[in-house]
């Protein structure tokens, strides 16, 4: 189904030629009609020390250990002789040679003046004699230019390859059968023993890219068909999924990779603007507060449902080969409406209160985790944003293993950040699908008379006393006991209350105020707390995590409120001096 749908959604693409993949090529090497070298001119690709050139598009083979030319652009080796360090001098020959042969072929082929040129240039190359650039790397690849014109452009050049490449020869004594129904077209074909193209982009990947379809041990193999032949597919139909897969994954519009995992979405019909990359990478409020607003009102224009299929697939690597991790065949209404969900479960307010902003996939899936590193994708396991994914498309509940990591990365950090409190909202809210729309868990609820809850808040104020007692302080209650009170309250809030009521009457001596409201705060919260449990379970160690978050939040906006409030009433006096 998955290659069927990408062959489908290659049709709507501007494709490359056959066997014609972009390459990033770092040397033309300049010639005139009559073979002669002119010198070699470099291209600028991305920039850096290991800049491999401007992308173009060029002829392509699959290579295995054999040796096959790649016409008319290849590395060092093809297209000059030129060894890399460790290469060994007579297999360089023989891929030069078989360069040179291909070369040959194109030119008796279509009678190009231009393709004869090199020709002519590679069948009197002296290599030993050429004056190569300072920062010529063998590596690299290069093709021709002759008379300002590229001869892998050339129309009968590309027809030369279309008609030439096929799966690249194989080591294996194996024989590939004949004919195979092609699993996608179902049309009875040659099939191919190894896909034409390969997968790029994809984290943790080969350079060189991914095949999607492979096996390449026995334990993979089936019915005695290796490689490619144990899902049977045409050159045109590998090529063409192929393509429409990358494509994917070079759209900003169509993908978003979180660490080691990258997601491609498309739809049937063309692009109506919707874009569930950009509402899960970077979601603006705005276009949020739309989203929801299309799913749950009730205004007739919005009760339109939208049947266009929508798909998804999720793909990381493994070795030489693309995993696809998931798959979603649904219709953009859906995905709409569970998109809806998703954002409305992760409201919450920010840490200073005020109306928080939606949460991309990364943020929430990287918060489970220590600080993010460089190298995402070996610290962010594939199954957390996997499933923060699947839930968002196709709805449904989160596991209590998101739950978990989130709520040990608490403990770790003895801090609940924003995008951690939310995801752990998420999982706490998301097991019904009829959950309320407005207001649960957003914000601190005064009448949320559960024990975990309680016993967070009153974490925060404790902290919040100490604090006020001892402006600066470096460690805190909550550096030292939030695994504890977050796990075992009974064990630790006596202790604590005991040492809090040192700082309160260090308060009421010296900042009265402030003593009388973190007192007020205390019985607010001891007031429904008539035994401090003695464990908390997982999902009670959520529900901790939030009421520290939400009281925090409320006293960082009371405290912000009180500060406006008194520079409101300074301006006013002076404008009533100058007055």
């Amino acid at each position: 189904m998955l290659l069927e749908k990408l062959c489908e959604y290659a049709e709507r693409l501007d494709l490359p030629p056959t066997m014609y993949v972009k390459t990033a090529i770092r040397w033309l090497i300049d010639l005139d009609l009559h073979g002669r070298l002119y010198g070699f001119v470099a291209t600028e690709g991305r920039g850096g020390k290991r800049d491999r050139g401007k992308e173009m598009l060029a002829p392509h083979i699959g290579r295995s250990s054999g040796v096959r030319a790649k016409l008319l652009a290849d590395n060092g080796e093809y297209v000059l002789g030129v060894a890399r360090e460790k290469s060994e001098p007579g297999r360089v020959a023989q891929c030069h040679a078989d360069f040179v042969d291909l070369v040959k072929q194109c030119a008796d082929a279509t009678q190009e003046p231009m393709v004869q040129a090199v020709f002519q240039f590679l069948e009197r190359l002296p290599v030993t004699s050429l004056t190569l650039p300072a920062d010529f790397d063998p590596a690299h690849v290069l093709t021709f230019r002759v008379n300002d014109i590229l001869p892998v452009d050339l129309p009968s050049v590309r027809r030369f390859w279309a008609s030439t490449a096929t799966s690249p020869d194989d080591d294996s004594s194996e024989p590939v059968p004949d004919l195979m129904q092609c699993l996608i077209c179902g049309e009875v074909r040659p099939p191919v023993k190894r896909l034409p193209m390969k997968i790029k982009r994809i984290p943790g990947r080969q350079t060189s890219g991914m095949a999607l379809i492979s096996a390449n041990a026995p334990a993979f193999e089936s019915y005695g068909l290796e490689a490619s032949l144990i899902a049977p597919t045409c050159q045109e139909c590998g090529e063409r999924f192929s393509n429409a897969a990358n494509a994917l994954i070079e759209d900003e519009r169509t993908h978003i990779t979180v660490g080691p995992v990258v997601y491609v979405f498309w739809t049937k019909a063309e692009d109506d603007g919707f874009s569930v990359a950009s509402l899960l990478s970077t979601p603006e409020p705005d276009a949020v507060r739309a989203l929801i607003r299309s799913a749950f009102s009730g205004h007739a224009a919005t009760l339109e449902i939208d049947t266009t299929p929508f798909y998804a697939t999720a793909f990381s690597a493994s070795g030489a080969r693309v995993v696809v991790r998931d798959w979603l065949d649904t219709t953009v209404a859906e995905v709409k409406r569970h998109l809806a969900r998703h954002f409305v479960l992760q409201r919450i307010v920010d840490r200073d209160g005020a109306e928080g902003k939606p949460f991309g996939l990364r943020a929430l899936a990287t918060s489970t985790i220590r600080e993010p590193s460089k190298d995402l994708q070996r610290d962010l396991p594939p199954n957390v944003p996997q499933t923060l994914l699947h839930m968002a498309l196709k709805g449904g509940p989160l596991p209590m293993g998101l739950l978990f990591q989130a709520v040990k990365r608490n403990r770790a950090a003895r801090d609940v950040t924003s995008s951690r409190a939310a995801l752990i909202k998420m999982v706490l809210l998301s097991s019904p699908d009829d959950f309320k729309l407005e207001g649960t868990m957003e914000r601190l609820e005064l009448n949320n008379q559960a024990p975990a809850y309680l016993c967070g808040r009153l974490l925060a104020v404790l902290e919040a006393v100490q604090r006020e007692a001892n402006p600066g302080i470096n460690t805190t209650i909550v550096d030292r006991f939030f695994g504890t009170a977050s796990s075992a309250p009974a064990s630790v809030f006596g202790h604590l209350l005991r040492g809090a009521q040192a700082h309160l009457g260090k308060l009421r001596k010296e900042k009265p105020g402030a003593y009388r409201a973190l007192e007020r705060k205390l019985e607010e919260v001891l007031e429904g707390i008539r035994d401090f449990p003695k464990s908390l379970l997982l999902k009670e160690q959520g529900i901790f995590g939030l009421g520290y978050y939400h009281q925090r939040a409320a006293d960082r906006a009371a405290a912000m409120a009180h500060r406006q409030a008194r520079q409101n009433e300074s301006n006013n006096l002076e404008t009533s001096e100058i007055e």
